[in-house]
């Protein structure tokens, strides 16, 4: 099956300095910190009747667990669905400026991982975000130096890097240590293990210098990590059930949501059709995405990075509801965040719509739906 292309042409503009958020827990699953980034932004329509709003403003990751934005975007999919409604994308570096843009109305819909959307959330006491749907689950493995570590339990005492304090992977791993029994210091990552948290772009090379002996990370880092001479020791989701859990939700302002569900709508056809395409066509899907990656970064992944890591994320329309709870469980186990009411999170209802109509299954909230 061939891929439904459009062109498309953006243009940079400049971003206004999105702040951090002052708490812990906000780092996107990718771990770099948020700076003052470019924003691309496009204008993009298939024509047609225009929706009920002249556009909609779309954030997400230059990276492989956003390939849902990255390939429908790029192909067009998105717009497709919208008309004459204009798609206007920007891209983000980290969870923090993208809810903060979602928040100033920067963006309408955003791409991003589970931690800073449950910050978002209880930060805002419930009030100015819903998640509408899944987009990836996995894509997450422990790759070390097969010289220093070669069993699991040989972690101890070693230097593990993870993307930033507080966020996904850094979750992750600390609720793997403290199942291992061994004790360790969330803030201070001191302990039985050195928790290192080191941005992605960095610890290839700390890891290449000898300065990590591994780390805990998301795709395509991990791969980047292999062929450096990594091994991969432990695949994150053979720690969930199915082998699955969320990396990356579908957001949207609540105003938004609430002011132009049919612009919403019509993105989730746009997103159910996207991924229903890339697993149907894994293959020129990936060259897709890198293709988009390349547009927006300037670099392309070379295919001994991007083969491995293409293949640990499942693209997925269903958000893994119960694998967010398990993930905020797990933050504050680690004592990175309070008890949360996560009640209201999920709004699947247009997804659910669409997937019905689609004659595919619905899929859950988890009891963290609106009700």
């Amino acid at each position: 099956m061939s891929a439904p292309r459009t062109t498309v042409r953006r243009s940079i503009a400049a971003a206004a300095a999105l702040p951090l958020l002052a708490v812990a827990l906000t780092a996107c699953g990718y771990g770099s910190e948020a700076k003052d980034d470019d924003a691309r932004t496009s204008n993009v329509s298939s024509g047609g009747k225009k929706l009920s709003a002249d556009s909609v403003k779309i954030g997400y990751f230059p990276n492989l667990t956003h390939a849902t934005a990255l390939v429908g975007i790029q192909e067009g999919l998105i717009a497709k669905e919208l008309g004459g409604t204009t798609v206007k994308p920007s891209t983000f570096n980290a969870g923090p400026s993208e809810i903060e843009a979602l928040n100033a109305g920067s963006i309408d819909i955003g791409f991003i991982g589970p931690s800073p959307s449950i910050n978002g959330f209880t930060k805002s006491q419930g009030k100015n975000l819903r998640i509408i749907s899944g987009s990836a689950s996995g894509g997450v493995k422990l790759v070390v130096n097969p010289k220093k570590i070669k069993t699991l339990d040989d972690l101890k005492g070693k230097k593990i890097a993870t993307p930033q304090l507080g966020n996904t992977q850094d979750v992750a791993f600390l609720n793997w240590i403290s199942e291992k029994g061994w004790k360790v210091d969330a803030q201070s990552g001191k302990g039985d293990v050195s928790v290192v948290r080191s941005d992605n772009k960095v610890t290839p090379d700390a890891f290449k210098s000898g300065s990590l002996d591994g780390a805990w990370v998301p795709e395509p880092t991990a791969s980047k990590l292999v062929a450096e001479g990594g091994k991969v020791l432990l695949d994150e989701s053979t720690l969930w059930p199915d082998d699955k859990f969320v990396i990356t939700n579908i957001i949207v302002s609540q105003k938004f949501l609430s002011e132009h569900p049919d612009v919403v709508e019509a993105v989730l056809r746009g997103t159910v059709n996207t991924n229903k395409w890339i697993n149907a066509n894994r293959d020129e899907a990936k060259a897709s995405a890198n293709a988009a990656l390349k547009e927006l970064s300037g670099k392309e992944l070379p295919a001994e990075v991007l083969d491995p890591a293409w293949e640990s994320i499942q693209i997925t329309d269903d958000p893994l509801a119960a694998t967010l709870q398990s993930q905020a469980d797990h933050a504050v186990k680690a004592g990175l965040l309070e008890e949360p009411d996560l009640n209201g999170i999920y709004d699947l209802k247009p997804l659910n719509k669409i997937l019905e109509a689609e004659g595919q299954p619905e899929v859950a909230d988890a009891s963290l739906g609106v009700k």
